[in-house]
């Protein structure tokens, strides 16, 4: 998936530019095959999308959702679904629609942003800009998330800043510093590029980017990469350290009465936590936070549903995708839930965890079974 962004070398970009430094890339690939215009078009007049899943933005800023919004009529309670009617209107006006989350709306951006996530090791949305020729939809900001823009239709000027703020959190956002942002995006840019079909720019977080349609409409995808960073590790790890101490008396107990300050006491507390923190295993929480920021492949409940109706011992299985699936112990976590096993099992789960596609007979039908039932498997082919 990443070779398609980049058209180049992985070891080198992995090397010299991830997190590192912007890269424009010219002729990238097609990427027709994972958005359009007519994608654009279904998605706002068909799918009945509902907000967040759509934006706009003029003047660089956001509209309110019920400028583009309506009921659904008869039949439906929901209030807030696209206008389509209005959605043009603003459109018409010069606004940028920013559909969002598409990993969740448009199969080929789910399927190729489940596969890029696995590939970095780090979780992925897709969003699409949409806009008008000759305009802008948001000032020069930065993003606390890396971002690969994709150039799907028309062109696209960008202008690149240096960051201000290296390696921003995710409560660090560019509001916070949005005097020196604005002071950084008056000088001259690092990069001053107009992307055409095919062409991608990668942004690590912090660097500042504004951009412009020419003359004609724009049709840009942003996947943004929402880096795991040491700082949330350190979290996970001191929050893994503290849940062992409420297991020590010591720091169950009450303060001395009339103590004047924790100053006291605090020499005594700060030994203690570092010895937990010296063994605290924060790796269970690091995969439960994984598992949290992403969704397995789609799961058709009849589908499903025919597959245990005809279980036999020929029928064909595999492991879902995208479960972010590990055998923990005689335990299997995955991102539907937990289900423990016996030993005799884990032979079987090993071979699934795998990727093989196997028989319920190879594995035991009443194994397969209850996988199935849980969602954990899917029928093969599907």
């Amino acid at each position: 998936m990443l070779n398609r962004l980049i058209g180049a070398d992985l070891e080198a970009f992995a090397r010299d530019v991830w997190a590192r430094r912007a890269q424009l890339t010219r002729g990238a690939d097609d990427f027709s095959d994972l958005f359009s215009a007519d994608a654009v078009d279904e998605l706002v007049s068909r799918r009945g999308l509902r907000t967040p899943f759509l934006r706009v933005a003029k003047d660089g800023s956001t509209l309110p959702g019920s400028s583009f919004t309506s009921p659904a009529g008869v039949g439906a309670t929901v209030s807030d679904q696209l206008d389509d009617t209005a959605v043009w209107r603003a459109f018409g006006s010069g606004a940028t629609l920013v559909l969002q989350a598409l990993q969740r709306t448009w199969q080929p951006l789910g399927d190729f942003v489940s596969g890029l996530g696995t590939e970095l090791g780090h979780p992925v949305q897709a969003n699409a800009y949409i806009t008008p020729p000759q305009s802008r939809g948001f000032d020069a900001h930065y993003d606390v998330h890396d971002v690969f823009v994709l150039q799907i239709q028309g062109t696209k000027r960008w202008l690149i800043h240096e960051p201000v703020h290296p390696d921003p959190l995710r409560d660090e956002p560019w509001t916070d510093r949005r005097s020196a942002v604005a002071e950084a995006a008056e000088g001259d840019p690092r990069i001053d590029s107009v992307l055409g079909p095919g062409d991608t720019l990668y942004l690590p977080r912090g660097w500042l980017h504004s951009a412009r349609a020419q003359g004609a409409v724009s049709i840009h995808l942003t996947l943004g990469i929402h880096n795991w960073t040491r700082h949330a590790l350190a979290e996970q790890l001191a929050e893994s350290a503290l849940a062992a101490l409420r297991d020590d008396p010591r720091m169950r107990g009450t303060l001395p009465l009339g103590v004047d300050g924790p100053a006291d006491e605090l020499d005594a507390v700060r030994e203690l936590l570092l010895a937990a923190v010296a063994t605290a295993d924060s790796a269970p929480l690091f995969h439960r936070a994984r598992r949290r920021q992403g969704r397995p492949a789609p799961l058709g409940p009849l589908a499903q549903h025919e597959a245990v109706a005809g279980l036999g011992p020929a029928s064909p299985v595999r492991l879902r995708d995208g479960l972010e699936a590990r055998l923990e112990g005689l335990r299997l976590s995955t991102r539907v839930g937990w289900l423990d096993f016996s030993r005799s099992d884990l032979r079987s789960l090993t071979r699934l965890l795998d990727g093989d596609v196997c028989t319920a007979g190879d594995l035991g039908t009443g194994l397969v079974e209850r996988l199935l039932r849980a969602g954990v498997l899917v029928p093969a082919g599907s």
